[in-house]
């Protein structure tokens, strides 16, 4: 059974690292560049009592919102690429606070931007087939699948799979409150969390890791998965990032008032092959 107090926290702390994106979104202008914006999201987050990581605050500009040029984990972190007008952005940082942890993925533009509208309405399509299937039982591999396919018959490419190990998403856990530390932009004790899920799942021949191949070949396991479907198109990219609860009773999305949802094309997964 999964705390609903808990839930609470993870929510709260959620919400607060999307109006840190919303915020500093909002703040860019032309010319500041990657790790300035990434900078402004620590300090906004950690002014407002953020105390831990998982991991420190990332931020994409231009083509690299599709990670075109990224050929190594390093590339991942933010660069001193600049904003201009029209340029898409994405903005993710995975706060946690006394002990509760968030991830989350925005995505917007500087200045009107119609491909990443687009992007953004067809990527709920993928918000609700993921849930359905997850509350169908299907194995998470097969969901894997089903969002690649999703994806390709809407015209983009599957760019989550250029994220270390592939994944469409991961396990989050609680973690202890501990002083702040970082190995390579990532907390320690999420680390740890993460590294004590991994030996358990070699013992239940589970993963906490989302992704395609044989190691996920089972449906989701309870607790909490952030979540990040992330689509490509000639140089755009665009993601959302936020956890779904898991449990006996079935999967559903911590929360549904959130900026990629509000006021948007509602998009039902029935409508599209799975």
């Amino acid at each position: 059974m999964i705390d609903e107090g808990l839930l609470g926290a993870h929510r709260s702390v959620q919400k607060l690292a999307y109006a840190c994106a919303e915020e500093v979104g909002a703040s860019l202008e032309v010319g500041v560049t990657e790790r300035e914006a990434a900078r402004r999201m620590r300090q906004w987050l950690e002014a407002r009592g953020v105390d831990d990581w998982f991991h420190l605050p990332f931020a994409w500009f231009g083509e690299r919102t599709a990670f075109e040029g990224l050929s190594s984990p390093l590339d991942f972190f933010p660069s001193d690429k600049k904003l201009a007008r029209g340029m898409p952005f994405i903005l993710d940082c995975a706060p946690v606070k006394n002990g509760v942890a968030a991830d989350i993925g925005f995505t917007s533009a500087l200045g009107p931007c119609p491909v990443i509208d687009k992007m953004k309405d067809d990527l709920l399509a993928h918000r609700s087939l993921i849930v359905d299937l997850v509350n169908q039982g299907v194995d998470l591999a097969r969901v894997y699948a089903a969002v690649d396919a999703l994806a390709e018959k809407q015209g983009y490419r599957n760019r989550h799979s250029k994220y270390p190990l592939g994944v469409l998403a991961h396990k989050v856990e609680l973690t202890k409150k501990a002083p702040r530390r970082t190995l390579l932009g990532f907390g320690l004790p999420s680390l740890r969390s993460l590294g004590e899920s991994v030996i358990h799942g070699v013992r239940t021949r589970t993963s906490p890791f989302w992704s395609g191949g044989a190691m996920s070949r089972h449906p989701a396991t309870p607790g909490l998965w952030a979540v990040e479907p992330h689509l490509g198109f000639h140089g755009y990219g665009a993601k959302f990032e936020e956890l779904l609860v898991v449990s006996e009773a079935g999967a559903r999305w911590l929360d549904d008032d959130l900026p990629h949802t509000r006021g948007r094309v509602t998009s039902r997964a029935s409508e599209v092959a799975a």
